[in-house]
């Protein structure tokens, strides 16, 4: 049994890293590159933080031997990776806090250790301390967004608490609750933005609809999230106050 689990997992990790490479060039621009850190989240919920450091490590070095890409292939994305596995753990199995742990880990710690790195090891000029905090940080939560959607519907069927079964040692009960619910509704106007404003950058759309659409929803989802958050909360008050009586 111990056997099987473990060569279930090598087979899931290799096929992670298969698909993390595959995926990478999608929505990436420099410094920023969104499915690795939906990778790094969903191999963190899934077997924890190590097999999610390995995974990021491992996706990185492929990279950049085929993509060319430059060492932020692995300082953006190793940091992230473990911390969102920790944070998840330490949570006892709220998705929020996997995504947090990345947005920290690789917008603030990778994005710092990537100044050094590509200004000594590469010799890039121009550069500050916080320079690649932005695009990291508007990465992972782009990245964040798609996994905290992705691991929700996993949840909600409950294929989630069967995957975690089979790979880890780990199984939690759902604690995502309001909050969690409220972050994923308003996380789809963030990928929807991400999806409309990139193309109209690359293939330079200069209508203005493009880009009213793309913060319409925006509006949108923030609303529909706030709508939702007042109404689960009055009925969960409702309930409260109908159990008492």
């Amino acid at each position: 049994m111990i056997k099987t689990k473990q060569t279930l997992r090598m087979t899931v990790l290799a096929m992670l890293i298969a698909l993390g490479v595959v995926i990478s060039p999608f929505l990436r621009v420099e410094g920023m590159c969104p499915m690795a850190h939906f990778i790094n989240i969903v191999c963190s919920v899934l077997m924890g933080p190590w097999y999610s450091l390995l995974c990021a490590t491992l996706i990185g070095i492929i990279r950049m031997l085929t993509m060319g890409i430059p060492p932020i292939a692995l300082t953006g994305a190793v940091f992230g990776a473990f911390l969102s596995g920790v944070f998840y753990r330490l949570s006892k199995g709220n998705i929020l806090f996997a995504v947090i742990g990345e947005v920290f880990g690789t917008g603030i710690i990778g994005a710092i250790a990537s100044y050094p790195v590509m200004s000594i090891l590469w010799g890039k000029e121009g550069l500050s301390w916080l320079f690649y905090v932005p695009s990291f940080i508007a990465g992972t939560l782009i990245g964040g967004s798609i996994a905290l959607v992705f691991l929700k519907k996993l949840t909600a069927n409950g294929m989630l608490k069967r995957f975690q079964a089979m790979l880890s040692d780990n199984v939690y009960e759902d604690k995502t609750g309001l909050i969690s619910n409220t972050a994923c509704i308003a996380a789809v106007g963030a990928i929807l933005y991400v999806v409309i404003e990139i193309p109209t950058g690359i293939f330079s759309l200069t209508s203005p609809v493009w880009h009213i659409v793309s913060r319409g929803c925006i509006a949108v989802s923030v609303t529909a999230a706030a709508v939702y958050f007042i109404f689960q909360k009055l009925k969960k008050e409702k309930q409260n106050d109908s159990s008492d009586k």
